[in-house]
């Protein structure tokens, strides 16, 4: 019994091995925006608005694989809070058919609300313990800006993406997205509302591709 379990043991192991040596990895770096600010030793972004188009002040970027993908489960629950008068994360990507709350951590009111083509809502006035926290769905691909029907200066971005594969980079504009499949697809860097760069990329198992967006 006991030489059985062994046995058991090292063939769930190699399974799980040969699963994640399976997946494929991609890494890399997007020559972002120039900072129009000065250095801040915290991670605070702010969305900034110049000549129409949106992006984060200090620049931050989105890198997604774009391609045909099977139907998962329902994406996990996300959220944006108001923190001292402002949209944290200011910038979060989500998948297609994600619930994103908005809890209120201020002591004062808040009022969100979205008239972007993606998403618009109006989640009228609500109190720091309000509960169940303000929340919706997000069901259609694109760029839905936040905004504070109070706070005037208040700005967020959400970046609803028809894809289970993305992650915002680091303030140097470093990426790593893990556990891809292989094929042919196209990998994307939301830049601002609107700079998309892109490159098509072949994703071999259990490798890892190099790819800079200068």
């Amino acid at each position: 019994m006991r030489l059985r379990g062994i046995v058991s043991f090292n063939v769930i192991f190699a399974l799980l091995t040969i699963s994640v040596l399976a997946e494929a990895v991609v890494e890399g770096r997007v020559e972002l925006p120039k900072s129009h600010s000065a250095t801040v030793m915290a991670k605070r972004y702010e969305i900034v608005t110049t000549g129409g188009v949106l992006a984060t002040q200090p620049p931050l970027a989105v890198v997604y694989l774009d391609g045909s993908f099977s139907k998962s489960t329902s994406p996990p629950t996300k959220q944006i809070a108001q923190k001292d008068l402002a949209f944290l994360p200011s910038l979060l990507p989500v998948q297609v058919g994600t619930r994103v709350e908005f809890p209120n951590l201020d002591d004062t009111y808040h009022s969100i609300f979205s008239y972007s083509p993606a998403k618009r809502f109006d989640l009228g006035r609500y109190r720091p313990d309000e509960r169940p926290i303000p929340s919706e769905v997000f069901e259609i691909p694109g760029l839905v800006t936040l905004r504070c029907d109070i706070h005037e200066h208040m700005r967020g971005l959400i970046l609803v993406l028809d894809t289970p594969y993305f992650v915002v980079t680091d303030a140097e504009g470093r990426f790593r997205l893990n556990r891809l499949p292989s094929g042919h697809y196209t990998l994307k860097a939301w830049i601002d509302s609107k700079t998309t760069r892109e490159k098509p990329v072949e994703l071999k198992s259990g490798a890892t591709l190099h790819v800079d967006f200068p």
